[in-house]
C-alpha cells in the first residue's frame, strides 16, 4: 500500500490567514480585547481555541463570551475569505501526487457544509478520497476528527502510511494519536518556533512536505 497523505485546509491548502486575522480581530473586539500583527497571532495561536483566548483575557471565556467570540469571528471570515486563494503550487502539488498513484484525502475543522462548496469551488474535490469537515462544536481539537476520518477510508489506507500535512502544532498531535505521522508547514497560523517542539517535521514549503511525506513511510 503506497503512501497516504491527509491535507489541512485552513492555512494549508487554502492561503488565507488574512482572513483568518481579520476575523479574529473582529472577534477580539466583542471582548474588549485589542487588535494583533498577523505575527502577534501567528506566536499566540493555539488549539483548542479557548484556551488561545484564555491567553488573552487571563481566564477562559464565559459560554455567552464563547458564543460572541465564534459567531464574531464565523461572520468576518465568510465575508474576508471570499478574496483568498490556494496557497502557491498547490494544484501541481496535487496533481502530481495523484498520477503517482498515491491517494490523498481532505480533513478540515472548518464546518463541513460550509467546507464542501469552497473546495469545489477551486475544482478541487475530485483530487481526494474524502473531504471531511467538522462535525459538532467549534474550537476543539483534531484527533477524534481524523481518527473517524481513517476509519471511513477503511481499507484503501493504513494509518501507518498515512501522513497528515498540516500548519498547526494540533495537526500532529491528532496524527500521533492515530497511529500516522506528520509534517507540519509554516506558512500558516504557527511560526516555526511553535511547530518544532511537537518533534516531527517541519517544512517551509507544501513541496518540501510532500518529498518528505513521500519518503517518511518509504
Amino acid at each position: 500500500m503506497r503512501t497516504h497523505i491527509v491535507w489541512d485546509w485552513n492555512g494549508t491548502l487554502f492561503h488565507d490567514m488574512e482572513a483568518v486575522l481579520g476575523a479574529s480581530n473582529a472577534a477580539f473586539a466583542t471582548i474588549g480585547v485589542g487588535p494583533m500583527t498577523l505575527q502577534e497571532y501567528r506566536e499566540q495561536y493555539e488549539i483548542p481555541i479557548p484556551r488561545f483566548y484564555q491567553r488573552l483575557l487571563g481566564r477562559l471565556p464565559s459560554d455567552a463570551e464563547w458564543l460572541r467570540l465564534d459567531d464574531a469571528f464565523h461572520d468576518r471570515y465568510r465575508e474576508l475569505s471570499a478574496a483568498c486563494g490556494l496557497t502557491e503550487g498547490v494544484r501541481e502539488l496535487l496533481d502530481g501526487w495523484r498520477a503517482a498513484g498515491r491517494s490523498q484525502s481532505l480533513l478540515s475543522m472548518y464546518e463541513h457544509d460550509r467546507l464542501l462548496p469552497v473546495v469545489e469551488g477551486f475544482g478541487l474535490t475530485a483530487q481526494f478520497l474524502r473531504v471531511d469537515g467538522r462535525s459538532g462544536p467549534a474550537g476543539g481539537q483534531k484527533a477524534e476528527h481524523l481518527v473517524r476520518h481513517l476509519a471511513a477510508l477503511g481499507e484503501r489506507v493504513d494509518p501507518a502510511r498515512t501522513v497528515l500535512i498540516g500548519d498547526a502544532a494540533d495537526d500532529a498531535l491528532a496524527a500521533l494519536a492515530a497511529g500516522a505521522q506528520a509534517v507540519l508547514y509554516t506558512g500558516g497560523s504557527h511560526t516555526r518556533e511553535k511547530l518544532e517542539p511537537v518533534g516531527v517535521p517541519v517544512v517551509d514549503s507544501l513541496a518540501e512536505a510532500v518529498e518528505l511525506a513521500g519518503r517518511l513511510t518509504a
